[in-house]
């Protein structure tokens, strides 16, 4: 899967390697040990996509791949810093199939170097004379922390709804990547009705992308998504495959008592997860995702033809390969 991608974005891969030199630079700190923290997150590695999208919706119009890079690299820095935080919130040890920055170094150095990477991306966008680039990062940002805290609020609550979750997923995930690909159009000088098509694009597929990545948690190995199956759940965090079955599953009365009971027996989250996948919850949850794709090429259909596009267009379809 990870070749397919890259096969993929063979034609902004130099542009991405220009991003991963930023980032480098971003995360070198006059302390070693911290410096040793920060290149832990980029071996990490990650699919960059929030870049490559950045990068793609620049090529609608000529622009000097140089003036991107920095917003790009600011965009892989927030959605690091997220991630980060994340892991202390949810005591992870492991992301990606490798320990997180709070499992080697402790949640008070994850915090801070989270703050930093955060504070790097406004160092890089603050270069760019565009007010609407500071107004749309400082509102995803917002919006970023609010969906957190959503999530936080709702840990094991079975009351939770389908609009709850596309509500929350809007803000943790959709909105930096429709901002990625928004931006990318706004600093490359593209007319508004580019790169307001390229907007819409980024936030269905981000809301499909996010889809996608929940149901793994349910049907995937640890060394495909690199972190243990059912993790999510058993944080009590409910996705869309078991917001469904709470609401459809013959069974969602059981479901409900092991949830509202933090799956405390032995056993339990095993259990929760053969019900959720028993019911036909994980099927539905994909078609949701693949009519968020649906949506988002509309958006592509009215911008100019060419690679950038074409591009897109493939990544579109390769959010939903991933369940293979």
């Amino acid at each position: 899967m990870e070749n397919l991608l890259r096969g993929l974005l063979a034609c902004v891969r130099e542009d991405l390697d220009a991003v991963e030199r930023e980032l480098e630079r971003a995360v070198r700190l006059p302390d070693p040990s911290l410096t040793e923290t920060s290149r832990h997150l980029l071996a990490a590695g990650g699919k960059r996509m929030r870049p490559a999208f950045c990068l793609l919706a620049a090529r609608f119009t000529p622009c000097p791949p140089q003036r991107v890079v920095p917003l790009a690299a600011a965009l892989e820095l927030i959605h690091m810093a997220s991630l980060v935080h994340d892991d202390v919130v949810d005591e992870a040890r492991i992301r990606r199939g490798r320990p997180t920055v709070r499992a080697r170094w402790g949640n008070r150095v994850s915090t801070h170097i989270g703050d930093y990477l955060f504070a790097q991306s406004l160092v890089l966008i603050s270069s760019y004379g565009e007010p609407l680039v500071q107004r749309v990062l400082a509102d995803t940002s917002v919006k970023m922390c609010q969906g957190e805290i959503h999530q936080i609020a709702g840990v094991f609550a079975v009351e939770q709804n389908l609009k709850d979750y596309l509500g929350r997923i809007n803000r943790k995930t959709a909105l930096l990547i429709a901002a990625s690909c928004q931006l990318g159009g706004v600093v490359s000088g593209a007319e508004p009705r580019v790169w307001r098509r390229l907007r819409c694009f980024g936030r269905f597929l981000g809301m499909a992308f996010q889809i996608v990545d929940d149901i793994l948690d349910f049907v995937a190995d640890q060394g495909e998504v690199g972190k243990p199956v059912g993790s999510d759940l058993a944080q009590g965090i409910l996705t869309l495959p078991s917001i469904r079955a709470l609401a459809c599953s013959p069974q969602k009365e059981r479901l409900g008592v092991l949830l509202e009971e933090r799956l405390a027996g032995e056993g339990d989250l095993r259990e929760a997860v053969d019900l959720i996948k028993d019911c036909g919850a994980i099927e539905y949850s994909f078609g949701v995702a693949e009519r968020y794709v649906a949506k988002a090429k509309e958006h592509l259909a009215g911008l100019p033809e060419g690679e950038a596009k074409a591009v897109l267009r493939r990544l579109a379809d390769f959010v939903t390969v991933r369940r293979f």
